[in-house]
């Protein structure tokens, strides 16, 4: 079932309960534009409504992930002429515009309440490296790379790459990537736990999906809460932690899907989950 995302710039398919996200401006390296990344805002909130996704798989058509932002629309000054007569945004203002996009963005991917997966075919650069670190996991064909990019165009670095990488790697491993912004192969980056997966490149699509489809096939509620407990844990106490899985796990006792795993179980099949 293809689902309209308004541009054809981003296209979406669900699929065995897995929405394949597609990044579809392969002769820009899959960079963000101003269609591309609205439409994949509003698209993750349709998606974590309906219940007939159970996994989120974001990916780029061609040899790209996504390459950032588009370099190419960054000349422009922020105080050149508007095509209104609206008022010239001050300092504040672009911060807060850039707050708001992050937040509808990466903070939405990271929270989305299905697991996420991101799919590289090749690499994830700038803003792109920072949707794949906000996925749940990461797989790769063996060409892919990942660079936070941002040093070698005089920029910083937002929507999250800093707080992503402080927590997959430590803090000096991130500063590392973050200062030099080489590019990290994808044997590299599955040792060191950014790729969880690498798959051969003639088979990397397909694969993927099948990676996709076994977490979408698993116990919806479960998986929803057992993202939660992990999210949360990385910011709270133990005592925090311990009473937010007791919460979970005594919810989890009362659904119909641990009466179905356990039914499978004792009688040596396969669970068959109702999702939702």
């Amino acid at each position: 079932m293809r689902i309209d995302t308004g541009t054809e710039e981003l296209l979406c398919e669900i699929e065995d309960r897995v929405a394949t996200v597609t990044f579809n401006r392969p002769e820009k390296r899959n960079s963000l534009s101003d269609q591309l990344s609205p439409a994949l805002r509003e698209l993750l909130l349709v998606l974590e409504a309906r219940a007939d996704v159970g996994c989120v798989l974001l990916t780029g058509t061609g040899p790209a992930f996504c390459s950032g932002g588009d370099v190419s629309g960054m000349g422009a000054s922020p105080d050149a002429p508007h095509p209104t007569d609206a008022p010239k945004r001050t300092p504040d203002d672009r911060v807060a515009e850039l707050i708001r996009k992050q937040e509808a963005l990466t903070l939405r991917l990271y929270e989305l309440a299905m697991p996420t997966v991101a799919a590289l075919p090749g690499p994830a650069v700038g803003a792109g490296f920072s949707i794949a670190l906000a996925c749940d996991l990461r797989v790769a064909s063996p060409g892919a790379f990942l660079s936070s990019g941002f040093i070698r165009i005089g920029l910083s670095g937002d929507y999250g790459a800093s707080w992503f990488l402080n927590r997959l790697l430590g803090q000096a491993k991130a500063k590392e990537l973050m200062f030099f912004s080489e590019r990290i192969g994808a044997e590299e980056a599955q040792t060191l736990g950014l790729v969880n997966a690498i798959f051969p490149e003639e088979s990397f699509r397909a694969d993927a999906f099948d990676y996709a489809a076994r977490l979408a096939r698993g116990p919806a509620l479960a998986l929803r809460r057992m993202k939660r407990n992990l999210n949360r844990g990385a910011d709270i106490g133990l005592r925090e932690a311990l009473a937010l899985e007791a919460e979970h796990m005594v919810m989890s006792f009362e659904t119909e899907d641990a009466r179905e795993a356990v039914r499978a179980f004792l009688e040596k099949r396969a669970p068959e989950f109702r999702y939702r």
